[in-house]
């Protein structure tokens, strides 16, 4: 359980929704967790065959990926998700956190989701791919950990430390750009002090998951909504993020974007999540009706609820950085 510096009261950071409204919420056991294990779990899109056998769109990418050491393009995100026919991806240039995310290697297509102690998920329909990246060993990089977590890895690969910052519970603004010349902070009760800044900095990718764990602790969705600025869901973005801050709450990843050939405005995206327990951040499968031709694309063409399959979100949750 993680600790969160709000009224000193340990609460749960993500997974239960935070309105009676919010009826998408899997905290019993349903239909689809009680049944056996599905027969094929992963990837499933209409009009592909063979998954294996799609041709990259993406030959080359100049992002880096700081916790893999062989970066394979072949599987990549944008190589391994093909778009629903009709569709095409939106413009991503390079350089971008956009570009980036969608250049995510991924695990190979009959993976599972794994929990932080290494035990499996019990729900392994939700997810259509798995982001290959560490969840750690501790019940940590949930849901707006792991929304953080992709944000911060994109600065930290282009050294931009300046811009790798976010906000305690109680507020208070805590950066690796600090953290790396040692001004770290401390905690006690309801309130936070901060070391002294040394002359030294200490880069070290082994430093930045130390800071990311402090984050982890006491940063969640509340403070992570606190920071983002609301948007319209007809100007959704790759990187932008669906998100109920709260006590509970829950956040999601837009991984990426594609818009309707014939120009008619339709717009589909992916989503990805980390849950509770801390678990491996997955692209989640669409179990609504336009999944039988959109598959694990959401459109936004969505009434009141957007309902993913552990989650239901309105348009009013989408926010940007």
């Amino acid at each position: 359980m993680k600790k969160l510096l709000y009224l000193c009261v340990i609460l749960i950071a993500c997974g239960e929704p935070s309105e009676p409204s919010r009826s998408n919420e899997l905290s019993e056991p349903s239909e689809l967790s009680e049944l056996n294990e599905p027969e094929t779990i992963g990837l499933q899109m209409p009009n592909v065959e063979r998954l294996e056998d799609l041709p990259n769109v993406s030959a080359s990418t100049i992002n880096k990926y700081t916790w893999i050491d062989n970066y394979d393009i072949s599987m990549a995100l944008i190589n391994r998700i093909p778009v629903p026919e009709g569709y095409q991806r939106m413009n991503a240039s390079e350089n971008t956190f956009g570009d980036w995310l969608r250049h995510l290697p991924l695990k190979p297509y009959d993976t599972k989701v794994l929990l932080f102690n290494g035990e499996e998920k019990p729900r392994q329909d939700v997810h259509a791919a798995i982001v290959n990246i560490d969840v750690g060993n501790k019940d940590l990089q949930q849901c707006a950990d792991a929304v953080m977590r992709l944000k911060a890895e994109y600065h930290y690969s282009r050294q931009e430390y300046d811009k790798i910052h976010f906000n305690f519970t109680s507020g208070d603004k805590v950066s690796f750009d600090d953290w790396r010349f040692g001004r770290k902070p401390k905690v006690k009760g309801n309130s936070v002090t901060f070391s002294a800044r040394t002359a030294t900095a200490d880069n070290s990718y082994a430093n930045f998951k130390q800071y990311m764990n402090m984050i982890f602790l006491y940063a969640g969705t509340y403070s992570v909504s606190q920071e983002l600025k609301k948007k319209d869901v007809s100007d959704i973005q790759i990187g932008d993020v669906f998100i109920v801050g709260g006590f509970p709450g829950h956040a999601m990843i837009v991984v990426d974007v594609a818009k309707d050939k014939k120009n008619t405005g339709k717009t589909i995206f992916l989503l990805a999540q980390s849950y509770m327990p801390a678990q491996n951040i997955h692209i989640v499968n669409n179990f609504n009706a336009e999944s039988a031709d959109l598959g694990c694309w959401f459109s936004t063409d969505f009434s009141n609820f957007l309902e993913t399959p552990e989650y239901s979100f309105t348009r009013n949750d989408l926010k940007h950085w």
